[in-house]
């Protein structure tokens, strides 16, 4: 059985398994400051905002995790001194750069509608319906009607499985850090609740 809940009613040690699984997810992307994925999921750990992150549970693990978030709600804060910790000093600064461009840049969604980031299923979990379940979790949360992900052009896995989900291309962005981060645009897919609930599934 699938339970999705906030992550802050799991406590703080949820942030290990959710930089895991994030790691798991979009690790490829941050191989410049390590390679070593353990090392990358230590670094990233203290930077997740529970408040905001849904995860699937499975037999007591978080299977699948998406944070979900409003205008000017970050999902991620992180902190320079431990990027320099983790990544030396001359990585982290760099990654302090990165993250505080990619993670933390100004959001305008528009009124009752939410951002989805960071929407990822455990390698092993994977094909157990629980990206369907995250996703129908999200859909009916009663202050939102209509949602926008953004997705890494490279990821074409995902983007394939939010189409199925109803979500449509409406935007992308070249990054500027492409040759650090591996992603040359950001995409970004809308879904409103009522127009296309027939095309949703995937898992």
């Amino acid at each position: 059985m699938i339970e999705i809940v906030c992550a802050r009613e799991l406590g703080e040690t949820a942030k290990k398994r959710i930089s895991e699984i994030f790691v798991d997810a979009f690790g490829h992307h941050l191989s410049f400051f390590s390679k070593d994925r353990n090392k990358l999921a230590k670094a990233l750990e203290h930077m997740f905002v529970l408040d905001v992150f849904h995860v699937a549970v499975i037999d007591g693990e978080i299977a699948g995790m998406a944070a979900c978030t409003g205008n000017d709600l970050h999902s991620v804060k992180h902190d320079r001194n431990e990027l320099r910790k983790h990544f030396g000093i001359y990585k982290g600064t760099i990654a302090n750069v990165v993250f505080k461009r990619e993670f933390q840049k100004p959001i305008k969604v528009g009124k009752r509608t939410a951002l989805i980031k960071f929407f990822a299923t455990d390698s092993r979990f994977r094909g157990q319906g629980v990206a369907r379940a995250i996703m129908n979790h999200l859909m009916d949360l009663p202050q939102y009607d209509a949602y926008i992900l953004e997705v890494a052009d490279t990821n074409t896995r995902a983007i394939r499985m939010y189409e199925k989900l109803g979500f449509r291309e409406f935007e992308r962005f070249k990054q500027k850090y492409s040759r650090l981060s591996g992603v040359n645009y950001m995409i970004y897919m809308k879904y409103t609740k009522g127009r296309e609930e027939g095309e949703a599934g995937g898992g």
